[in-house]
């Protein structure tokens, strides 16, 4: 089971283009780096939330063993350098968190995007932040049961669910212990439009009526998505 990184800004004020490319050149170069994911904030219209603007910038950094994400987040390691004011002022200003989960991967009918090869496609991603009166009952539930009605949502083309890990990080960061997230994929913002507004999606919600209890908020945010590949 490999692991993941979420790095989430809030900005005060909006990176320019050019520190968003050193940005990603820079996560691009993370040794053991499998893959990263760079979401910006886009819309979608969900019958059932609406949970405020989304984070400016938030970005998902993939690895396979746990060692190698700690080393990327150690005081000499790669991911260090996003705490430069002078490389990337706007971003090294944010409200930044950080969480390391560990990834489940669900398949789907059709995986295969149609979006072409370097233009964005469009998630949906989901946090449950507080606490389950029954962890275990709670991701029995939602992994065997959930996750099935998710994954025949009307072009869906990915779906991961992230649960909670210890992780050491020399960043200075603010720290968060979300319950769980979850990402949904489509090829693009009104495929995601058209997928919350189907049928599967009120069959999720009668299921979420269904959870076993649990407090905190639960946010949905609509978000446009690039792939960084690794060098």
């Amino acid at each position: 089971m490999s692991t993941c990184l979420f790095l989430t800004f809030r900005c005060r004020t909006e990176p320019v283009t050019g520190e968003l490319a050193e940005f990603a050149k820079h996560l691009r170069s993370a040794p053991g780096l499998t893959r990263a994911l760079v979401h910006t904030a886009s819309s979608a219209s969900d019958p059932y939330v609406s949970d405020g603007p989304p984070p400016s910038l938030l970005v998902q950094l993939y690895f396979r063993e746990v060692h190698e994400l700690e080393a990327a987040l150690a005081r000499d390691g790669q991911l260090r350098a996003l705490t430069s004011r002078d490389e990337f002022p706007a971003l090294s200003a944010a409200e930044i968190t950080q969480q390391a989960m560990l990834v489940r991967r669900f398949a789907v009918p059709d995986p295969v995007r149609k979006s072409a090869p370097g233009e964005p496609y469009f998630s949906y991603l989901v946090s449950y932040e507080g606490e389950a009166e029954d962890l275990n009952a709670w991701h029995s539930h939602y992994l065997g049961n959930h996750t099935r009605h998710m994954a025949m949502l009307p072009g869906i083309r990915e779906l991961e669910v992230y649960t909670r890990m210890d992780w050491v990080s020399a960043l200075p960061f603010t720290r968060v212990h979300f319950m769980q997230r979850n990402k949904v994929a489509f090829d693009s913002a009104e495929a995601l439009t058209q997928a919350l507004n189907s049928p599967v999606r009120h069959d999720m919600r009668a299921d979420f009526r269904a959870f076993p209890k649990f407090s905190g908020p639960n946010n949905h945010y609509a978000m446009s998505t690039r792939v960084i590949e690794p060098v």
